[in-house]
């Protein structure tokens, strides 16, 4: 465990942020994850989902993992989880299933946000753990860096494609070329 710390909010989410950009320079969708008890970090993550080829390696999964093994227990009493990206529905399972208290999170996510934009999991009164939310927290920078990693990603598309489409029309050319030399058109 790293030393106990008297920050607030921003100061976990800052690593969660560094965890984030992380995961963007190894090709994956930037979300970063840390799990904190006492003031101190337990544990870090960033999404590893393409590095491993496994659809489970998102940020929270992971940090929630490592800081069970850390505390040699699946239940993550007084700890909090401080995550860049509303988490998914799994990941929001997998919250109320390691008793995490509290999670804390920058962006939302409209599209498949599990905790407040799409389904409420952390809070359902049906499940036997429900955990309190504090959301926005460092929102901008959150959102930030993941609409820089997804413009970047359209403009290597596009990159590509526009390439694909040159070399196309060079070899097509370059055909048309070879005809012309020989008289043929």
């Amino acid at each position: 465990m790293q030393v106990p710390s008297t920050k607030g909010h921003d100061y976990f989410m800052e690593i969660a942020l560094e965890e984030a950009r992380k995961a963007a320079e190894s090709s994956e969708v930037p979300v970063g994850a840390v799990v904190v008890k006492d003031g101190g970090i337990l544990s870090q993550a960033g999404n590893l989902r393409e590095s491993y080829n496994d659809p489970f390696a998102h940020a929270e999964i992971l940090a929630i993992q490592r800081a069970s093994q850390w505390l040699n227990s699946w239940r993550l009493l007084d700890c909090t989880l401080y995550v860049t990206l509303e988490p998914c529905v799994m990941c929001a399972g997998a919250i109320v299933q390691a008793r995490i208290p509290k999670l804390v999170f920058g962006a939302s996510d409209t599209k498949g946000g599990g905790v407040c934009s799409l389904y409420k999991i952390c809070e359902d009164k049906r499940l036997n753990h429900r955990v309190e939310v504090v959301e926005g927290i460092l929102q901008k920078d959150c959102s930030r860096v993941l609409s820089e990693f997804f413009q970047e990603r359209r403009l290597e598309k596009a990159s590509a494609a526009a390439e694909k489409i040159e070399t196309m029309f060079n070899a097509k050319n370059a055909g048309n070329s070879e005809k012309t030399d020989r008289g043929d058109l």
